[in-house]
């Protein structure tokens, strides 16, 4: 006989609307719950007429930290995100305590760059591996390369970055290493262009002043956005010589296949 699938009640301790159609926010912490840096997990919320909704949420904040942080975009008729945007502290979220995922450093072979790739919300699971140690500790470079349709939906990435190089533990650790590179496709802003594009133009090397083109022997990338951006990115690292990776098969590139967004 299946057993049924553990969840848990925790509660919402803080929430930031960053635009009319993202947000962000703070749950407790599980004392069960152990991840890894760039993992996923469950959550939703009660519901009295019925099963809860569960959706697969990266989780934001990194591996030490005493709460959870989630990062999420607003869908009018999302049978999730239309209620969860209107949550407020004090309120309760299920939280499935069993996190998993492939947006992990386990997932890769050692190298020296380390090319982050996020479209949308999929800087969720960036925004907790820029801030675990480990991240500094196994690469020469980090390049963060973030893009949005609109300026002010690069703000939460933007505030994390800026944050970053005042922080306790990892601010002495990433000085001189991080590169951060946000684009939009739709407003108008210094830097604009795809991420495909401002790689396979090598526009990205340029800009960054960084070596380029592409290297499997040195270079990784973790990739987090929708599928078809996926599906894009994946296409243009394997042309780079880069081999997909999981956790059982370490390799050059990872992709968190559970985010669409």
């Amino acid at each position: 006989m299946n057993q049924p699938l553990r969840t848990d009640l925790q509660t919402v301790t803080a929430v930031t609307h960053w635009t009319d159609r993202l947000f962000s926010f703070r749950v407790t912490r599980p004392q069960s719950l152990r991840f890894r840096s760039g993992e996923f997990v469950m959550i939703g919320l009660p519901d009295l007429n019925g099963k809860p909704v569960l959706r697969a949420y990266s989780i934001a904040s990194p591996a030490w930290d005493d709460e959870l942080e989630f990062y999420s975009i607003k869908v009018p008729d999302g049978p999730l995100t239309s209620r969860l945007q209107h949550i407020r502290p004090g309120d309760p979220i299920i939280l499935r305590p069993k996190a998993v995922g492939t947006l992990v450093h386990d997932a890769l072979m050692p190298g020296k760059r380390l090319w982050m790739l996020a479209t949308g919300t999929g800087f969720a699971p960036f925004a907790s591996l820029l801030r675990e140690p480990e991240t500094w500790e196994k690469n020469e470079r980090v390049v963060m390369m973030h893009t949005c349709r609109e300026v002010t939906e690069l703000d939460y990435g933007r505030r994390l970055i800026e944050d970053l190089h005042a922080d306790p533990l990892i601010g002495e650790m990433m000085a001189g290493k991080l590169s951060y590179y946000p684009t939009t496709t739709r407003e108008v802003s210094p830097r604009m262009g795809r991420i495909t594009e401002t790689l396979a133009s090598g526009k990205v090397f340029t800009d960054l002043d960084l070596t380029g083109p592409l290297d499997a022997a040195g270079d990784r990338a973790m990739v987090c956005g929708s599928l078809a951006f996926n599906k894009d990115v994946a296409a243009l690292l394997e042309r780079a010589g880069l081999r997909e990776g999981s956790n059982a098969a370490p390799g050059d590139f990872v992709i968190e296949k559970a985010f669409v967004g």
